[in-house]
């Protein structure tokens, strides 16, 4: 009499879904993108021509937005700010992210004097408030878009390096980072092809709210003239400019306001869909 072997079977996997707060966001973002992209098809008039027998126009079936203080067509400024406020979101974020993810894995990889001295630095720069620092170097560099890259740029790595340095500290202790070791991996292989990996994902998290935050400190610089300068159709330079007529014409300050929000909202959702999709599983 033979004895069956029972063969144990695998649970199938559950499909994981993507949150519906991702979903959204990235509707929201092709949207902004889409307007970014065809601003000329999208707008009724262009953003830059005076109309002087338009000007304070309430929101009509002309106007749907109203116009400003020059008769520009407050739509038409709103849709190709789309375009300026997503370059900022991209342009104030991709330098950090890139140098200081890098940095972070190298020097959490190495430690010792390497984590020391880069350390000392960030600290010399987390020593002043944010925005204070970015407004004074644009003061000093003069004021302008590429200046406000450049300012950000030299401020904002110290997050993504903080984040991916605590990553790749506590996964190099990892079993397979130990087991890379006693293959004869080079460090570089481990670093790049294994560690880094599974150490970015925090950082590419902290990416999606922190476009949001460059739309925001970009609008904030237009709004104070640090930012990008009049007749730029840019969303905190028309807040700017219709801070004067909130009593009599508000559609100037409003819609563009609005667009801020949406654009902030449409990022806040993606970085809360991404965190849930690369969450390890149980």
């Amino acid at each position: 009499m033979t004895t069956a072997t029972l063969t144990p079977v695998a649970a199938p996997r559950r499909r994981r879904w993507p949150k519906p707060t991702l979903l959204v966001g990235l509707a929201l973002l092709a949207v902004l993108i889409l307007a970014a992209v065809f601003p000329a098809r999208l707008a009724p008039f262009s953003p830059t021509d005076f109309d002087y027998e338009a000007i304070l126009q309430g929101p009509s079936a002309r106007h749907p937005f109203g116009t400003d203080n020059f008769g520009r067509d407050v739509l038409s400024r709103v849709i190709y700010g789309t375009r300026i406020d997503l370059q900022i979101a991209v342009f104030t974020t991709l330098f950090p992210f890139v140098f200081g993810t890098l940095l972070g894995a190298l020097t959490g990889y190495l430690g010792r004097w390497a984590d020391a001295l880069v350390g000392r630095v960030a600290d010399l720069v987390v020593v002043f408030p944010f925005l204070v620092l970015v407004i004074a170097i644009v003061a000093v560099l003069g004021p302008g878009l590429t200046n406000m890259y450049v300012a950000v740029s030299a401020v904002g790595w110290v997050s993504y390096w903080r984040l991916t340095r605590g990553e790749v500290m506590t996964q190099k202790k990892a079993e397979y980072a130990q087991a890379g070791r006693v293959l004869g991996y080079s460090p570089s292989r481990i670093l790049l092809r294994h560690l880094l990996p599974n150490a970015v994902t925090p950082a590419i998290v902290y990416l999606m709210t922190d476009m949001s935050l460059g739309i925001l400190l970009g609008a904030s610089l237009g709004y104070l003239g640090l930012g990008a300068q009049p007749p730029t159709p840019e969303w905190g330079v028309m807040v700017a400019d219709g801070k004067n007529f909130m009593a009599t014409a508000w559609w100037i300050s409003t819609f563009p306001g609005l667009a801020l929000t949406l654009a902030g909202v449409t990022f806040s959702l993606i970085g809360d869909g991404l965190a849930d999709a690369l969450r390890p599983r149980a």
